[in-house]
């Protein structure tokens, strides 16, 4: 789960989409890059790209069994380094 949830994405021309999260981040994100590539290649059907749905994990969902985690997302967003988001990343696990 992310440490600040989508709360709303919504499709936009182009293969963007405008995400909100709960902590009131909001903006655009470009999916171009990703159209017609691989597992995105149904997103060419009508429609497809945007049934996009936010799933109960908080990542984009759409049909075919397609996602994305929405924290990638939100760094963008809020041009932050993954460690500066998420406490204890890079952090050497020990064991006992």
């Amino acid at each position: 789960m992310a440490i600040f949830p989508l709360v709303e994405a919504n499709p936009l021309p182009e293969y963007r989409l405008h995400l909100r999260f709960a902590d009131g981040t909001e903006g655009d994100v470009d999916l171009s890059h990703l159209a017609g590539r691989g597992v995105f290649e149904v997103w060419g059907s009508p429609g497809a790209f945007e049934s996009v749905r936010i799933g109960d994990r908080g990542d984009l969902e759409w049909p075919g069994d397609v996602d994305l985690c929405a924290d990638a997302f939100y760094l963008e967003l809020t041009n932050q380094a993954p460690e500066n988001v998420f406490p204890g990343l890079g952090e050497t696990a020990s064991h006992a």
